[in-house]
């Protein structure tokens, strides 16, 4: 019965720290794995960069025009991950109404 707060401490301590850290840490290592030539990511520095070749533990990204550079695996950091449809919205302008600016919005 003495223990029981120590043993209620070291549970929730588990489950809200140890447990969550490690599925992020499986996340990241399954993501830098599935790594192919021409992905976009960025590195844990927070450069920006695009795949040119992978290796085993290290691979080999292009970070401007013509600069590329050998990275260990492990300094990817996020993918990312770009939605076509996200692209073309951007493209588009938000109103296609014609007036619809600062001086079309006047109404009496």
């Amino acid at each position: 019965m003495e223990f029981l707060p120590l043993v209620g401490i070291v549970l929730l301590f588990w489950l809200f720290i140890i447990r969550p850290q490690s599925r992020r840490q499986k996340e990241l290592r399954s993501m830098q794995s599935s790594l192919s030539v021409g992905d976009e990511v960025i590195l844990t520095s927070g450069v920006y960069a695009t795949v040119r070749e992978i290796e085993d533990d290290h691979v080999k990204v292009e970070i401007s025009e013509g600069v590329v550079i050998k990275v260990a695996r492990g300094a990817v950091g996020n993918k990312i991950e770009q939605d076509v449809n996200e692209d073309e919205a951007d493209a588009e302008p938000e109103n296609d109404e014609p007036g619809a600016g600062a001086a079309g919005s006047e109404e009496n």
